[in-house]
């Protein structure tokens, strides 16, 4: 069997707190620039999954992380696939006028972290990486653009010398300590 040609994608979640509710006017050019910057990145090289609302064609309509917070909860195929979509492509607009539609974060509002191949993560599982990014700053674990970990820091990570569920975990990501695919 030949090994995918990425064996771990990178998940991005990034939450956004709303200045108007998303039917108020001032919010109009930011819900016209959803679904062309969502085509967009369906389209960008490397781009693996979005998390959409079931019936809807993004995401804006669920509130996990409050009434007044959207969420964007992504899967790429590498770091450098999503840097390229966020700041080298139509995205970027909508990352100028940020400051228009939503508030400013103190904490981290943005989180990236390494998954095996194939793997969709949940909601849940993405507000806890964000969880522990603002708890414990970053890590192997939870990240940002500015303190980015390979796939392969973060399998040795896991692979913590004490821990045999931690070993037994990275075995089930599908990489080595290399990073490389395991044969299944």
């Amino acid at each position: 069997m030949t090994a995918p040609a990425h064996a771990a994608h990178l998940a991005q979640l990034n939450v956004a707190t709303l200045r108007h509710p998303l039917d108020d006017p001032c919010m109009a050019p930011f819900v016209e620039m959803l679904d062309p910057v969502n085509a967009a990145a369906d389209d960008a090289p490397g781009f693996v999954w979005r998390l959409v609302e079931d019936g809807a064609a993004d995401a804006t309509g669920l509130r996990p992380a409050g009434e007044d917070v959207i969420v964007n909860l992504t899967v790429w195929e590498t770091q450098e696939a999503l840097w390229d979509f966020t700041y080298r492509s139509g995205h970027l607009e909508v990352m100028r006028r940020r400051r228009e539609w939503f508030e400013r974060h103190v904490e981290a509002h943005l989180v990236l972290w390494w998954i095996p191949a194939g793997h969709l993560p949940t909601v849940g599982e993405a507000l806890e990486r964000l969880a522990d990014l603002r708890a414990h700053g970053p890590s192997p674990r939870a990240f940002t653009f500015a303190s980015s970990y390979t796939a392969a820091e973060a399998m040795r990570h896991l692979r913590a010398p004490c821990s045999g569920q931690d070993e037994q975990a990275a075995r089930s990501t599908g990489l080595t300590p290399t990073g490389d695919a395991t044969a299944v």
